[in-house]
């Protein structure tokens, strides 16, 4: 199963890259953005399929139904919260000006880089569960604080001229003041320099794995199997490039969608708070998180914001 998988993933990336390379940069379309994110939810249901027939084959039919239910609300968790890197996307991108025709690039780059962080990150996540059970509380109350400062933050918004992690790039490489086409480096003058597109998709790794801090947590409260917690990670954040371009210009509509999410997070911290009193059936779960996201999205279409002070 795990080199199914890894041959699976490889594949479909080197497939996202020559597409991408034979496009060459342009704007991506809503329709476009939408075609490639059927695609993607349509390969993550295939392996769902996939694993549960194999399973149903080597480890019976109960088996291979929980394992599926696992790894479908392990895919809709992750994909849910993956709706909150896109707003963090939208402010870098719009903070370094990256021109629309040459985000596509380095959105693939970036998710490529939090595939292989995020496997470290569930690797090491996956050990100290097997070591520590108490690990679990410690995760549980992580994600309730999480989504109650993600409820009580409001519109917040990151203040990207003081990252640290700017600021450090800025001091240690010489970043060009300009793009030059989908050049990550360049050379002007005999010097070579880093184009403003290295370091959004620095930035982007970067914001990602601080998501993934939340997400991998949560993920673990429905399923310790480190199979169902990578693939279900992985298949969600290959579609996040294409769920990127299709709600970017929708973002500002989804006003009740951080309480949603942040609603998630406490509900799944939770569930690992009482999970040695009373387990929650995956059902349930799947059910809840469902619920959630698309009653905040359904909210937020049907009750306008309220318009900003000035």
């Amino acid at each position: 199963m795990w080199a199914g998988f890894t041959v699976l993933v490889i594949v479909a990336l080197i497939v996202d890259l020559l597409v991408m390379r034979q496009q060459g940069a342009h704007r991506v379309s809503f329709r476009e953005a939408l075609r490639w994110s059927m695609v993607w939810i349509a390969l993550a249901l295939a392996f769902n399929a996939a694993l549960w027939w194999y399973l149903r084959g080597a480890a019976g039919p109960e088996i291979a139904n929980t394992k599926g239910l696992e790894f479908l609300t392990g895919y809709l968790v992750e994909k849910s919260l993956a709706v909150d890197n896109i707003f963090v996307f939208l402010m870098i991108f719009n903070f370094f000006a990256v021109p629309i025709e040459y985000q596509k690039r380095a959105l693939i780059w970036g998710v490529i880089g939090a595939i292989v962080l995020r496997a470290l990150m569930i690797l090491l996540g996956a050990f100290l569960i097997a070591k520590f059970h108490w690990i679990f509380y410690v995760f549980g109350a992580f994600l309730v604080i999480t989504g109650i400062k993600m409820a009580t933050a409001g519109d917040d918004k990151p203040d990207l001229e003081q990252n640290p992690v700017i600021r450090w790039v800025r001091m240690h490489m010489k970043i060009a003041t300009e793009f030059d086409g989908e050049k990550m480096i360049t050379i002007r003058n005999g010097v070579r320099y880093a184009t403003p597109l290295l370091l959004v998709i620095v930035m982007i790794g970067i914001t990602d794995v601080i998501f993934a801090v939340d997400s991998i947590p949560a993920i673990f409260a429905i399923t310790t199997d480190p199979f169902i917690v990578l693939t279900s990670n992985v298949f969600a954040i290959l579609g996040l490039r294409a769920m990127y371009f299709m709600l970017a210009d929708m973002a500002d509509r989804f006003h009740f969608l951080n309480y949603g999410l942040a609603a998630v997070l406490c509900f799944i911290g939770v569930k690992m708070l009482i999970m040695d009193l009373y387990k929650i059936p995956i059902m349930v779960s799947l059910g809840t998180v469902f619920v959630l996201v698309a009653g905040s999205m359904v909210a937020s279409l049907l009750i306008p914001a309220k318009p900003e002070r000035v």
